[in-house]
């Protein structure tokens, strides 16, 4: 008799003897017992991940199976933070790109470029004309007593004239040209170089600053008293240092020297002020204190990591600001990275005022430095 067959029932099924392993016993597995603590999981534990040619090869399959069981527990913790990632990293652009259309849509444009002729030629730098203008578009008379603006129609009038000069490499130049240079105006006679906005707006500007820089204007932003504050105000208010104390009732200014905060109607007023010693050249070197600080602010976490703070930013940016008719809010965007990482701040070097008799007293440019500066950013 065949001894191996004793006490086997012909419908024997291999595995049913508890005496015998089960097909696919790996004695070298990795002994995992499950929570229920059965022995039946350690002979069990190649068969139960892998497949039915896993268990027919014994370990080999079966260890491909346990890998596939680990693996199996562990891609939901891994996969789970990944997703929430993707769906936040979804939401902040989504939420960047709807408010870039809104702003974009809020711009107002002007048609800053049309008409002119005989223009300087183009360059791989990008130059921007800003422009900082006594317009109290959207003030009510509450607003225009709190930033010492008056009210009613003034005309055009611009209290900051600025270059902003984006090479393609290297850092960028913003040069103030100082409102009372006395510059040809063409058209006109030679007069303030403010005095061709308040004739013919922003084209007559642009045609200006290039006639007598030779530098090619690419685009045009101009803001007024209202969006000014509001910016300041947006960013939770900016930090300067005055060297001296300031008191200006005209400009709603009384500060003292030192370090200090200043909202929206302080800092206007810090910029507009000509009560000091050098006027309208000490005027342009706080506006350019001012960029810089705005700058700083910006870059600040507390302004950058808030969406609320570029909410309220871009509701300010947009009031009572203009920008050319082919300018849109990608290109202020690059303009304000660009900024961001720092600029060399310049005033167009002068050689002295005169006194005329209609246009009072003016501002001469040098005549050897200020074209070699205009020079470098052709």
């Amino acid at each position: 008799m065949n001894r191996a067959g004793v006490g086997r029932a012909d419908n024997y099924r291999p595995g049913s003897d508890p005496r015998f392993p089960p097909p696919g016993y790996n004695p070298d597995a990795e002994f995992r017992p499950s929570s229920r603590g059965s022995s039946q999981d350690y002979y069990g534990a190649s068969q139960t991940a892998g497949s039915d040619r896993g268990g027919r090869n014994g370990g080999r399959g079966g260890n491909r199976g346990s890998a596939g069981a680990r693996s199996g527990f562990r891609m939901p913790r891994i996969r789970l933070p990944r997703m929430r990632f993707k769906s936040i990293v979804l939401v902040l652009v989504i939420f960047l790109v709807a408010m870039m259309a809104l702003v974009d849509i809020r711009l107002t444009r002007v048609d800053a470029f049309s008409g002119l002729a005989d223009r300087p030629s183009n360059t791989m730098a990008s130059n921007w004309l800003l422009v900082g203008s006594d317009s109290r578009t959207g003030l009510s008379e509450e607003d225009a007593a709190k930033l010492s603006t008056g009210s009613g129609d003034f005309g055009q009038r611009t209290d900051t004239i600025m270059i902003a000069h984006i090479p393609v490499f290297g850092k960028p130049k913003l040069v103030s040209i100082p409102r009372d240079s006395f510059v040809d105006i063409p058209g006109n006679d030679k007069n303030k170089i403010n005095a061709a906005f308040a004739f013919g707006g922003p084209q007559l500007l642009i045609d200006t600053v290039e006639k007598n820089t030779g530098i090619h204007i690419d685009h045009y932003a101009e803001i007024g008293f209202g969006g000014f504050a509001g910016v300041v105000d947006a960013v939770g208010g900016i930090e300067m240092c005055p060297e001296e104390a300031i008191d200006d009732p005209l400009a709603g200014l009384n500060i003292q020297a030192g370090c200090q905060k200043f909202d929206g109607a302080g800092a206007l007023g810090y910029v507009r002020t000509r009560a000091t010693a050098q006027g309208d050249l000490d005027r342009v070197q706080r506006q350019r204190e001012f960029m810089g600080a705005l700058m700083g602010r910006l870059k600040s976490p507390a302004v950058w990591l808030n969406p609320y703070r570029w909410i309220r930013l871009a509701n300010a940016g947009t009031k009572a600001m203009f920008v050319g008719d082919g300018d849109h809010v990608w290109h202020l965007n690059w303009l304000l990275l660009r900024m961001l990482f720092g600029a060399d701040s310049l005033t167009v070097p002068t050689s002295g005022a005169m006194d005329t008799d209609y246009a009072g007293n003016v501002l001469l440019w040098d005549e050897i430095e200020a074209p070699t500066l205009f020079a470098e950013l052709r």
